[in-house]
């Protein structure tokens, strides 16, 4: 039985138009029925899949999932809630992005699967230069595979102008090293959330992006 019936991409959609709190208090049941409460299960499953494979993976929906309200304290768009969820499942949860990790965001226009690491702080983006540079075979075997490619395609991140030695002298062999963050992105269509096998699909990129995330979790932990 899918885990979503269709109202989840229709509440959207309506929300959308009527992105304001009187609109949200008064259809919230309905948001508990179709968005909260199966994005909840969604979540569940997946955390108890990878488990299967992370036994090391501590986590419960409430610490990877993200809340609905948006923040509006400095933003110029003042529109009170978002118009998907998402959820950051690894071990450091929603609240740490910097951890690699599984994350998903869903919405009428895609499911969307991110993997890889996409908030390390300066010490974590210098371990995984290092790691990059030490193991360059490893890496592009990760980064190449067909597996990977066919799930992923490529690396992105923000990229600094400049970079200190010893990374400015291998930037050219390996233009990766000047990336900030070290991420990948699937992008796939919103039928896949009315499906029977929605978990179990979404697990194929956990599966993809393994050897990703290892290799990046292995290396941001170096002291």
């Amino acid at each position: 039985m899918a885990i979503f019936t269709p109202d989840f991409v229709q509440f959207f959609k309506e929300l959308s138009r009527n992105n304001q709190r009187d609109w949200f208090q008064s259809n919230k049941k309905r948001y508990q029925q179709s968005v909260k409460v199966p994005f909840e299960t969604l979540v569940s499953q997946l955390i108890v899949s990878i488990q299967e494979h992370d036994p090391e993976l501590h986590l419960q929906p409430k610490d990877a999932i993200l809340r609905i309200n948006r923040d509006i304290r400095f933003a110029a768009d003042k529109t009170p809630y978002n118009t998907f969820v998402t959820a950051f499942i690894s071990h450091g949860g929603r609240k740490d992005k910097s951890i690699p990790g599984f994350f998903i965001r869903l919405s009428p226009e895609m499911v969307g699967v991110m993997v890889g690491c996409y908030g390390p702080d300066k010490h974590q983006l210098e371990n995984i230069r290092t790691a990059i540079l030490e193991a360059p075979d490893t890496w592009a075997g990760i980064v190449e595979a067909p597996v990977f490619r066919e799930h992923f395609q490529d690396i992105r991140g923000e990229q600094h102008k400049r970079l200190s030695s010893p990374f400015k002298e291998q930037l050219e062999q390996y233009p990766v090293l000047a990336n900030k963050q070290f991420y990948a992105l699937a992008e796939l269509s919103p039928e896949l959330l009315t499906r029977d096998d929605l978990t179990e699909h979404l697990m194929t990129y956990w599966h993809a992006a393994r050897p990703l995330n290892e290799f990046l979790l292995k290396a941001i932990k170096r002291s």
